[in-house]
């Protein structure tokens, strides 16, 4: 199979000297409303949202974009500029700036959702409300490995000290940058595993072939720094729907119940039944009408 990422980015952004890959549908349906900008999660693209994009554009402007790094979008060395959550949080908010220019809603899955937060907490001016599925909790993150059991915090930081050898990460990739490899990965992520089709995994195999693209796998693993969603969410200046399937097996769904219901920026807590990570991919349906809701201030 040939992948082709203009299927999905069909359009590019020069950010920072960089190229950035994005998409644009419904752009003349109603203009009085907010645009949805959707971001993907770690090691994902725009194609992720290719059942949302369709659906949401028959009545609303919707954007996807390939955060850096990541899909169509160019993957400099961690020399050049810094994997983390407050680089992917600028990015979004200089794009709903410039290239968006009005107000937008950001929908974000896993990783996606801590840089939706970000991206509002940096552009409160224009990002009017938030929609998080399956937000990463961040459990590596420094503060939360204070909380475990101090072998397994050693044994966490010695994980991660290993891959931050170049010649060991990328024997590791390697061994994970293949079709049946990330088969088998999603085969833990998706409940339907029916939803696992060689569209996905090209989605997601092709970007990791490039050749920087170890080096970013390498700075996100041994990235604990930054802000957890609790962090964010006790500043965020808008409004958030956090959506969960209520299976993932990787974001346990009452962890993320316990940690975001407290926050009075939460507006809803929505499970998503019989779905794990991904539901905007595995249950496109319900998620889509569930955006649709919310897609009005």
């Amino acid at each position: 199979m040939v992948f082709d990422y203009r299927k999905f980015a069909d359009r590019f952004w020069t950010w920072h000297g960089y190229e950035i890959g994005y998409c644009a549908e419904g752009l003349d349906k109603n203009l009085d409303r907010p645009a949805i900008v959707l971001i993907h999660g770690f090691g994902a693209s725009v194609g992720h949202w290719r059942k949302n994009i369709p659906v949401l554009a028959q009545s609303n402007r919707v954007y996807a974009i390939d955060l850096i790094g990541f899909g169509s979008s160019a993957q400099p060395k961690p020399s050049e500029l810094a994997y983390t959550f407050e680089t992917w949080g600028e990015q979004i908010a200089d794009f709903v700036r410039e290239i968006v220019g009005d107000r937008a809603i950001l929908v974000g899955n896993s990783i996606g959702a801590i840089v939706a937060m970000q991206a509002a907490i940096y552009a409160p001016e224009i990002v009017v409300k938030t929609v998080l599925i399956n937000c990463s909790l961040r459990l590596l993150q420094e503060q939360n490995q204070l909380d475990m059991p101090w072998l397994k915090r050693i044994g966490v930081k010695t994980v991660q000290n290993i891959l931050g050898v170049r010649e060991i990460a990328k024997i590791f990739f390697d061994r994970v940058r293949n079709r049946r490899a990330i088969g088998q990965i999603l085969s833990q992520a998706y409940i339907d595993r029916s939803a696992i089709t060689d569209e996905l995994i090209e989605i997601l195999l092709k970007p990791a072939q490039n050749p920087n693209a170890v080096d970013v796998f390498m700075a996100f693993v041994r990235y604990s720094q930054g802000s957890r969603p609790e962090d964010l969410l006790e500043i965020l200046p808008c409004e958030a729907i956090v959506l969960w399937g209520d299976r993932d097996p990787w974001e346990p769904i009452e962890l993320g119940r316990k940690s975001f219901t407290k926050f009075a920026c939460v507006k809803e807590f929505i499970d998503i039944p019989n779905a794990g990570h991904c539901p905007q991919d595995e249950v496109p349906d319900i998620v889509n009408d569930i955006l649709l809701k919310f897609a009005t201030i």
